[in-house]
């Protein structure tokens, strides 16, 4: 029998297209129906040697903690859906030797589980500061970590996507090409094998992006971070750009489909959901990261001292509250608890 707690849990606030709930995602997700999910986008709090205020775990424990949650992800998730879960790297306490839990957790989630990996991406944070400081700053023996790992995991080999939604422009080079292209090339196989043929000159509307993801994590005017300073509150200490889960729900998902982020915390993929259209649905354990992530979608313009009530009943929490009237959509129920 069901939980009734669970079955009615509701959710701290609602927007135009989706819920921000709080709990264990473990509990909530259980009662969320089968094959329901398009999307999983999320960013757990990563396995680092210091702790941190948001909650992560020794390295030693986590990857059987994470792989309690990509279970249950396997689960709801449609077959043709995706679990997308961005990882930072970490070293090995006391030596300046990488850690190898992120590489074990793609081994670990396809071998016990039954994911595939669609494909392994890599994001690019050209503005991260040096780290870690011993070995960067200090010792100058190791480069700063300016990469993550972002492994897209799919429950078939022929899950959605389209990559014609995540075009990147031309370059010049290119633009060049096709505006003339007997003047840069002739149709033939190259001894790399590759055949290049007459439609290699084609406009697509745009080139195919790589693997490797070239994302400023600089945020620094959003009504997010813009409310948190007049409010005097601190933001989450591990947002990540708006563009990184932008890029995952163009590829993987059409408008209306659902869309999950199980560490929410300042709930970005809920704001890149309401911009494309799509349903999403968050989940969080803290209620100050909850209450503050409703800025993203209050407008900017909105008194301060309004701002400062809505985030006050948030933190009451003594029922949901809807955040659709600041917006031009009508609100949708996402959560049923079947």
């Amino acid at each position: 029998m069901k939980d009734e707690k669970l079955v009615n849990q509701y959710p701290v606030y609602t927007t135009a297209m989706g819920g921000n709930y709080q709990g264990d995602s473990l509990d909530l997700m259980k009662n969320m129906k089968d094959e329901s999910i398009d999307l999983i986008f999320t960013s757990p709090p990563f396995a680092l040697l210091r702790k941190k205020e948001y909650g992560n775990r020794d390295q030693s424990e986590y990857i059987d903690w994470l792989a309690e949650f990509a279970k249950i992800a396997y689960q709801k998730l449609k077959s043709t859906g995706s679990f997308v879960l961005d990882l930072g790297g970490a070293y090995q306490k006391g030596v300046p030797i990488r850690s190898l839990y992120n590489f074990r957790i793609p081994i670990k989630f396809c071998d016990e589980i039954g994911f595939h990996l669609a494909e392994d991406f890599y994001w690019f944070n050209p503005s991260k500061l040096p780290s870690p400081i011993e070995w960067v700053n200090k010792r100058k023996i190791r480069v700063k970590d300016a990469v993550n790992t972002v492994w897209w995991f799919s429950k078939t080999e022929w899950p959605k996507a389209d990559v014609r939604n995540v075009l990147v422009e031309y370059s010049d080079r290119m633009k060049k090409l096709i505006k003339d292209p007997k003047a840069f090339y002739n149709p033939a196989i190259r001894p790399s094998g590759h055949d290049i043929g007459e439609s290699f000159g084609n406009d697509n509307g745009g080139a195919i992006p790589s693997n490797l993801l070239q994302i400023s994590n600089s945020e620094s005017n959003s009504n997010y971070l813009g409310f948190c300073k007049q409010l005097d509150l601190k933001g989450h200490p591990a947002r990540f750009p708006l563009q990184l889960p932008e890029f995952f729900i163009k590829f993987l998902t059409d408008e209306n489909d659902l869309v999950v982020d199980i560490f929410s915390g300042s709930n970005t993929t809920g704001q890149a959901c309401e911009k494309l259209n799509r349903r999403w649905l968050s989940i969080d354990l803290d209620l100050k990261y909850i209450a503050a992530s409703s800025f993203r979608f209050l407008p900017r313009t909105m008194e301060v001292d309004k701002v400062k009530g809505i985030y006050d009943e948030l933190l009451a929490n003594k029922r949901t509250v809807d955040l659709s009237s600041y917006q031009k959509r009508a609100s949708v129920t996402l959560f049923d608890g079947n």
